[in-house]
């Protein structure tokens, strides 16, 4: 992958991760962090798809990464850890594949041959099976760092 690429994807990723932080109106303190997680979650996870990993995998590291990354972090900016990881997965969020699955269902409906059909009937259910399952895997990933890591407040972890 070509090294200017890679550094434009991170930070259009960072950028995204913070319109979505002021969107939900996260503390000032907490934007630099939030960009930098977002870029890195979400350029592992297009390391992974560049060398070969599926897209559902790579969804998983990358939000693992950031909700691994976001524990240190609420530490550190007193703020708690979902504040930085939130708004870092949501670049991440599969939105063409369940856009194309709702465009597939529309298709669904209207007055198309056999032939067409199940090749539209095919294309929408893997749209909307890789969206549901890249969110699955966001979900977990930012999760269950947090679960483990949750033996009291983030206040009190000793790093």
């Amino acid at each position: 992958m070509d090294i200017l690429l890679h550094i434009e994807l991170a930070f259009w990723l960072a950028i995204a991760a913070i319109g979505f932080a002021v969107l939900f109106n996260v503390p000032k303190r907490t934007l630099i962090i939030i960009a930098i997680l977002a870029a890195l979650g979400g350029s592992s996870k297009l390391i992974l798809m560049h060398y070969g990993g599926h897209i559902i995998i790579g969804s998983m590291v990358g939000a693992t990464l950031i909700g691994l990354l976001s524990i240190p972090a609420a530490h550190g900016k007193h703020a708690p850890p979902l504040v930085f990881s939130i708004p870092a997965v949501i670049p991440m969020i599969p939105g063409a594949f369940a856009y194309k699955a709702m465009l597939g269902f529309i298709k669904l409906t209207g007055d198309i041959s056999l032939e067409s059909y199940q090749i539209a009937l095919d294309e929408t259910v893997n749209n909307g099976l890789k969206a549901v399952f890249i969110i699955f895997a966001l979900t977990a990933g930012v999760s269950f760092p947090m679960l483990i890591s949750r033996k009291e407040s983030a206040k009190e972890i000793k790093i």
